[in-house]
């Protein structure tokens, strides 16, 4: 009944599983004569096979343009899956929209779902640094916005508004009045160049929420409601003075530019424009 000397003990090893199931370990000696047995190796492979007693299956996890490739129990919920999902990119479950054949239902198994291997599991949502950044201030982000285009050629400076604005100011322009804003007159803003040079004026009619643009040729009358911005800048060296595009589509080449606006009109024009002419 003595022990053998020089037997050390077989620890067998777990196999892998989903909930870390499997047989229990064994210790101990091997009786005298009795043949060694290597503990069972569970298989794994893609999809159908099993690992400790349950299947997995493989998964395509896609976020945020990034490709995850998991391997998941087909007998874990929904809930289970967006915990993963948590683990690989930091999206709070909470915060997850996962989605296969539609919403994902948290309290079902991939299995009564029909999950298969192979299977693109398509998650929206944003973290919480995501959530931060878009709820940024709106004067810093203003600000951040500014200084972009402080690094930016000055538009007076650019060759397709040049040709314009080297023709100087026009005799019949309007006065400005530096450093003061004013509401907008009851009449027309005239004597100003179009981007080709010729006459324009400018004639705001609220009571129909609308904005003429009149030239020698036509007057084009837009709803305020179509123009998406306005921008301005100073013209150099004749900072009583602006140059200015109403935005009418998605590309630069629908911007129409209004060169030599008095600087006092400005704000009142973007004011109103933009839906704020009430305030005036």
């Amino acid at each position: 009944g003595a022990e053998e000397p020089g037997m050390e003990a077989e620890a067998q090893e777990l196999p892998l599983g989903c909930g870390g199931g499997g047989g229990s370990p064994a210790a101990g000696r091997s009786p005298e004569g009795e043949e060694r047995r290597e503990p069972p190796q569970a298989s794994v492979s893609n999809g159908g096979d099993e690992d400790g007693g349950r299947e997995l299956v493989e998964l395509k996890v896609i976020w945020n343009k990034n490709k995850y490739d998991v391997k998941f129990c087909l007998d874990s919920t929904g809930a289970e899956l967006k915990q993963k999902i948590h683990s690989l990119t930091g999206l709070p479950p909470a915060m997850q929209k996962v989605m296969f054949k539609g919403l994902l239902p948290e309290e079902k198994t991939l299995r009564e779902i029909k999950v298969t291997n192979g299977a693109k599991i398509m998650v929206v949502g944003s973290t919480i640094n995501d959530v931060l950044a878009v709820n940024t201030p709106k004067e810093a982000a203003q600000q951040e916005v500014k200084a972009e285009e402080n690094k930016k050629e000055p538009l007076c400076r650019q060759k397709q508004h040049r040709k314009v604005l080297d023709k100087g100011k026009p005799d019949d322009v309007m006065p400005s009045v530096k450093g003061v804003q004013e509401r907008l007159p009851t009449v027309p803003l005239s004597g100003m160049y179009n981007k080709s040079g010729g006459k324009v004026r400018l004639t705001f009619k609220l009571e129909q929420d609308q904005l003429w643009i009149g030239t020698k040729e036509r007057t084009e009358k837009l709803p305020m409601g179509s123009i998406k911005n306005v921008v301005s800048e100073p013209i150099e060296g004749h900072e009583d003075y602006h140059m200015m595009a109403f935005q009418l589509g998605p590309t630069e080449a629908s911007y129409y530019w209004v060169y030599w606006v008095p600087t006092q009109y400005v704000d009142a024009i973007k004011d109103t424009v933009l839906g704020k002419w009430q305030y005036f």
